[in-house]
């Protein structure tokens, strides 16, 4: 399905939406205009939260200043630096969550074309990871501090990253949540001005899709509702 450029275009339903969305992880060059990313945290903002706390920021990142987050990143971790995040990793994945990981990279490496032996390869698509895939626009998500633990309001800031993804999608943009953009927050924080009292969540790669890049054509997939879905009380 073709998408739309900018904001002057008809709208999707939200069932279209839910099911054409997908990670974008090849942009062009073609820069966001800043009254699209207004619109886009207009809708958004929306997103229910616990109690109306609206627990939630936006940083914007564009030009010069992410291009220095991307190329610090990607420099650090190169060298060999330790992930340094606000919040929590879980680690690596195992079982079956490891399993539909495995999956999607076996998708995206065969429309790459990156073999399983080849390290050079591989290394480049994690060094993508590091610099946001060159999106033209990072949208870096943080919550107050004095929220933590902050179970609760990583829910809220899950339902707006959602609202991000779709109203971007809605026009035009592809985006991708990028949690090896801010691998080292630290970085993120210093360039980006972003205040102590307020954690570093995620970010959000976002710019135009480039279609030819072959990656953008990977949907991932989704387990059937009886693998995770119980009905309790229902007469049928």
């Amino acid at each position: 399905m073709g998408l739309q450029e900018g904001s002057q275009m008809q709208r999707m339903d939200f069932e279209t939406l839910a099911q054409t969305r997908k990670s974008v992880r090849g942009f062009r060059k073609q820069p966001v205009a800043r009254a699209v990313i207004e619109e886009i945290i207009e809708v958004a903002k929306r997103a229910p939260s616990s109690m109306n706390t609206q627990p939630w920021h936006i940083h914007v990142l564009t030009g010069d200043p992410l291009e220095e987050v991307r190329r610090r990143n990607m420099e650090e971790m190169m060298a060999g630096a330790r992930p340094k995040r606000d919040i929590v990793s879980h680690g690596e994945y195992q079982g079956v969550h490891r399993g539909r990981q495995v999956d999607v990279a076996k998708k995206l490496f065969a429309v790459m074309g990156i073999a399983r032996d080849d390290k050079p390869m591989r290394q480049d698509w994690v060094l993508r990871g590091f610099r946001q895939f060159d999106a033209p626009v990072s949208l870096v998500l943080t919550y107050d501090r004095i929220l933590d633990p902050g179970a609760v309001c990583h829910f809220d800031l899950g339902a707006l990253c959602y609202g991000l993804v779709l109203a971007a999608w809605d026009r035009g943009l592809g985006s991708v949540i990028n949690g090896q953009g801010i691998t080292r927050s630290d970085i993120v924080r210093e360039v980006a001005g972003i205040p102590e009292e307020e954690v570093i969540m995620t970010c959000v790669a976002m710019g135009y899709p480039d279609d030819s890049f072959p990656a953008n054509a990977v949907r991932s997939d989704r387990e059937p509702n009886g693998d995770f879905v119980r009905y309790v009380g229902f007469a049928d």
